[in-house]
């Protein structure tokens, strides 16, 4: 490991690290536009000019590796002079809109003029002027801004896997482009927003709208999927009006889906803010509190309790969850399910529902086997994890699916699950192969487990994981990966049928028969609703969509940002997602509704607060004890032997923008989905 000498302080740094990370491990602050931790060496803006001992002018220390012996000088007057020489000519062809710029108080150039630059510019002649380009929905460019720092282009090249951007012309002609100037085709595109150190890329749903320091901020976690990602969330008075990434190694990084950072505009648009009764002339009607849980009270005194069932959503909070699980426990029912697409999972063993090698832990892993599942759009931030593992140490990956373009080469085993059966046995050739492995693993999608079958592929992959020896001491390679943010929490609290009681499919198949009654909706949307004419519906939930249309009462709910929740994660890690602003009109958190509703039925739930529901939370749910940390499941027998259908293996999902009341509220998700299409169209018509 080389030692150096950094303005007087001795420094010892890994084999490998740079100048600049030399420096900064010694304190010293050093400027920097093209240099980003998780990026490649461009070298391009020089502002990391530093002296070093014997060299005969200011080197770039991004690009220059740290050895042994080096003495560093980064507050010598030529360094001071290289820096204020790199800052005039950045500034050269740079527009003076800092006051309508979307970048202000939040610019690097800004900051670094104010500290390395001149207090004044010498250049008189005429800015150079540059078109805006053309990047989809998301990303407002003003390119005269630009300095060409290619952030921009390594985080879409390499990160992202997405080869649209890049740089055509030379010297002052350069231009950062999308090539053909159509929208960037990443689920992870806005994230080059957060790399700009100028304004070239600001935020287009976002322009114009605030400034920094007029928003509050609170620490929060994304619920459009299943990862968790941590995010900010900024608001002014009672409106969410961004999202940013929030760093954290062990699951985003710093990165976030495009569908986390604008989806929340969704917050705005088509939202329950008071209870509805659906009147004799069949269309719901404004009511009071006290008139909905009558009704519903009303519809339950002349229901048996093996008649009445509850399906919980795909973005509900645990602690909404519980009190839904502790009310319909109380009223006898065994209907209640969580899984609203089928998936064939049981809240019995813990290692068979969650990502057992967890997020970091993909970064050790040397064989991948996908199943059923397209970690692109179910994933996005994770995908970009399995790239960068690719391109570091070439891992073979194989898919069984549909042909999918998952950013990375991978071996498209077709999509007929017989292979699975001859990888669980050992005769096909890539069983070898992750026998050979150390640290092998498997990733099962919702398109393999919502399948009638879905209990003989989780038996088939326990089957392989114990043939290959993908499970020791010190690694378990087995993993499911949900998209629905509520899954794990939602098993962890067993929120499946008890004891004669239906899943999700049978409850919509006795309601289109007339066999049930009557059925809660907490949050659930994505279903067939045309199944639910029957019975008594009541929807509780934040949006009117598709549940809230087939309902004959509905109770107005807070959405994620609005309330303070529990979630658990796909790798099983428990996270609290914190309120933001406050529900509109009459709506109410879940968990409230709940337990003031069973007041007027005389089944009144143990707790009157937040608090206190959580300490029984607990104390059914041990794993709801620690907030931020995973705890390791007993690997034991799961899946049910039984003979594989024929049809082919789906993907969880095959659309990204979609997925939720809430992104299909949202009008920035709409144009998403509206430039994807025609993106589609243009390929296929070429």
């Amino acid at each position: 490991m080389p030692k150096l000498t950094v303005d007087g302080i001795e420094v010892e740094v890994e084999d490998g690290a740079t100048v600049l990370q030399a420096c900064e491990e010694a304190g010293a602050e050093i400027p920097r536009f093209c240099y980003h931790e998780r990026l490649s060496i461009a070298g391009n803006c020089r502002m990391c000019l530093v002296d070093m001992e014997r060299a005969p002018k200011p080197v770039a220390s991004c690009a220059m590796p740290a050895g042994d012996g080096m003495v560093i000088s980064t507050k010598s007057e030529r360094v001071k002079k290289a820096r204020e020489g790199v800052m005039e000519f950045l500034l050269v062809n740079h527009p003076l809109d800092c006051p309508i710029c979307d970048q202000g108080g939040e610019c690097d150039l800004q900051d670094q003029a104010m500290g390395y630059g001149h207090d004044a510019s010498r250049y008189s002649e005429n800015k150079r002027a540059v078109s805006e380009k053309h990047m989809g929905p998301l990303i407002k460019t003003v390119m005269a801004r630009c300095i060409h720092c290619t952030r921009c282009v390594r985080f879409s090249t390499e990160v992202a896997g997405v080869a649209d951007l890049g740089a055509i012309g030379r010297g002052e002609g350069v231009e950062i482009t999308t090539y053909l100037e159509k929208t960037l085709a990443s689920e992870l595109s806005a994230n080059v927003i957060d790399l700009c150190p100028v304004g070239a890329l600001t935020s287009r749903p976002y322009a114009f709208v605030a400034r920094p320091w007029e928003l509050n901020k609170v620490e929060s976690i994304d619920v459009s999927d299943a990862m968790g990602a941590n995010i900010r969330i900024d608001a002014r008075g009672n409106q969410v009006l961004r999202v940013l990434p929030r760093l954290n190694e062990d699951i985003n990084e710093e990165w976030i889906s495009d569908k986390a950072r604008y989806a929340i505009d969704g917050l705005r648009r088509q939202r329950l803010d008071k209870p509805y009764l659906r009147g004799t002339d069949g269309r719901l009607h404004p009511a009071r509190w006290d008139d909905a849980f009558a009704a519903i009270a009303g519809q339950m005194k002349k229901t048996k309790a093996d008649k009445m069932a509850a399906i919980a959503g795909d973005q509900i909070d645990a602690e909404a969850m519980f009190a839904l699980k502790s009310l319909f426990e109380k009223l006898g029912s065994p209907h209640i399910d969580c899984r609203q697409d089928g998936a064939k999972l049981t809240a019995k063993n813990r290692a068979s529902y969650i990502f057992n090698t967890t997020i970091a832990g993909i970064d050790e892993a040397d064989a991948i086997v996908i199943i059923g599942s397209n970690p692109r759009i179910e994933a996005p931030v994770m995908n970009a994890r399995i790239r960068r593992l690719y391109l570091n140490k070439q891992v073979p990956i194989a898919h069984i699916g549909p042909e999918l373009d998952l950013t990375y080469p991978v071996e498209h085993l077709g999509d007929d699950l017989a292979v699975l059966e001859t990888l669980a046995s050992g005769k096909h050739p890539l069983a070898k192969q992750l026998k050979k492995a150390k640290k092998p693993m498997i990733i099962v999608g919702m398109g393999a487990l919502r399948r009638a079958d879905g209990g003989a592929v989780m038996a088939l992959c326990h089957q392989l994981a114990d043939a290959t020896g993908m499970v020791n001491a010190d690694w378990n390679g087995f993993n499911v990966l949900h998209h629905a943010a509520a899954r794990v929490a939602g098993l962890d609290l067993g929120l499946v049928p008890g004891k004669g009681g239906k899943d999700v499919q049978g409850i919509l198949s006795a309601s289109s028969k007339g066999e049930m009654d009557f059925v809660w909706l907490l949050g659930a949307d994505e279903l067939d609703t045309d199944l639910l004419a029957k019975p008594f519906v009541v929807y509780q939930g934040h949006h009117g969509d598709k549940g809230a249309q087939c309902a004959d009462v509905v109770l107005p709910g807070a959405a994620w940002a609005e309330k303070d929740g529990l979630y658990v994660n796909f790798e099983g890690r428990v996270q609290m997602a914190r309120r933001a602003a406050f529900p509109p009109g009459d709506a109410r958190e879940d968990w409230a509704i709940l337990r003031a509703f069973s007041e007027t039925i005389n089944k009144t739930l143990s707790f009157d607060s937040l608090s206190e529901l959580r300490d029984e939370m607990v104390a059914a749910a041990p794993v709801f004890a620690t907030l931020d940390e995973i705890q390791p499941a007993k690997w034991s027998k799961f899946g049910r032997a039984a003979k594989l259908k024929s049809e082919p293996v789906e993907a969880g999902l095959d659309e990204f923008y979609m997925t939720s009341a809430i992104s299909r509220a949202s009008e920035t998700m709409a144009e998403c989905y509206q430039a994807t299409l025609a993106g589609k169209s243009a390929i296929a018509a070429e």
